[in-house]
């Protein structure tokens, strides 16, 4: 297969070794400091449901307001949104032979459609040979964003771009590692991905047909190390304002004792790769336990302002829970 997309050289920045500064060197200019206030007064916004979710902390109150049993198999999903009274979820499917042995070079990746009641409407196969594993996505009002890569670290994937009205889908690029959640930043017309685990950022700027400019530098020219470490992203979600919601868990272990989840959100500064709020969720599947971030999530803002909250933790016979906070 070829490699997961060759990307473009992220921005770095460039560090001039500057002379030792004198007290009238300390003194910043006026034009300087203009345009320090320029820029700052450029920067967009949070949007509504960022300043939102922004106010929700450990102890929120979540409400379950509904549940949603789908009617299908669901597999093993990765990522949600939804479009109108539609959810698209990604989803993968690992053969396992009669020998119990996992293979993580054979299986199938899907993008289901489901109606408001759980029903299946259509799907997709997603990936092609090895690179089968789907992504988290995103939808950014025209395509829906999904990457496939090898069920493993440090791989390969291919990334592609999905039109919900049509069910066409059209590969973008190929990059040399597993990028397990991919959203289009509209403001900056950039594509953003995380490694797996999310332990890597990457960035790639897209032209006005859509293409990843090139050349396409390699994933370690362009990689930015997270620097946030208490769980593991598996969704993500563009809130505007140059911020990505990502959600997910991480498993920890004391010595002697059960190991346990915790799933979170967490708010990025895309210009920085931050992370600028972080906050536990306390949810859990009552079916099977599973924290409520573990698999696919969606969140938006109801008509009265409050924080509405999709969750699909299950694998195979999947539930979606509603939540408001």
């Amino acid at each position: 297969m070829s490699d997961r997309r060759k990307f473009l050289k992220s921005g770095l920045l460039l560090l001039a070794a500057a002379p030792a500064a004198s007290r009238a060197d300390a003194v910043i200019p006026a034009q300087t400091a203009v345009s320090r206030r320029d820029q700052s007064a450029t920067r967009p916004s949070s949007s509504p449901l960022s300043v939102r979710l922004k106010s929700i902390d450990k102890t929120t109150v979540w409400n379950l307001i509904k549940e949603i049993k789908v009617s299908f198999s669901t597999f093993h999903c990765q990522g949600m949104v939804r479009i109108g009274d539609e959810f698209w979820v990604s989803s993968v499917e690992v053969n396992i032979p009669a020998n119990g042995v996992f293979d993580r070079t054979r299986g199938l990746g899907h993008l289901f459609r489901i109606d408001s009641s759980g029903n299946l409407l259509a799907q997709l196969p997603i990936g092609e040979g090895s690179i089968y594993h789907p992504s988290g996505i995103d939808f950014d009002g025209v395509h829906i964003w999904i990457a496939a890569a090898e069920y493993r670290p440090d791989s390969q994937a291919i990334i592609y771009q999905v039109d919900p009205k049509t069910m066409q889908i059209r590969e973008i690029f190929r990059w040399n590692d597993h990028i397990g959640g991919i959203a289009r930043n509209t403001a900056t017309n950039t594509l953003h991905g995380i490694s797996w685990g999310a332990r890597r950022f990457y960035q790639w700027k897209l032209d006005k047909g859509g293409q990843v400019r090139h050349p396409l530098a390699t994933p370690a020219e362009t990689a930015i190390l997270n620097n946030s470490y208490y769980i593991d992203y598996q969704d993500n979600q563009y809130l505007g304002g140059q911020e990505m919601l990502y959600t997910g868990l991480a498993s920890y272990h004391k010595p002697g004792g059960a190991p346990f989840a915790l799933g979170g959100i967490e708010i990025v500064d895309l210009a920085k790769s931050q992370a600028v709020h972080q906050v536990p969720v306390q949810l859990w599947s009552p079916a099977t336990g599973a924290v409520m971030t573990q698999n696919p999530s969606f969140f938006e803002l109801t008509a009265e302002g409050k924080v509405r909250a999709y969750f699909m933790p299950d694998d195979n016979e999947s539930t979606i829970f509603v939540y408001e906070a």
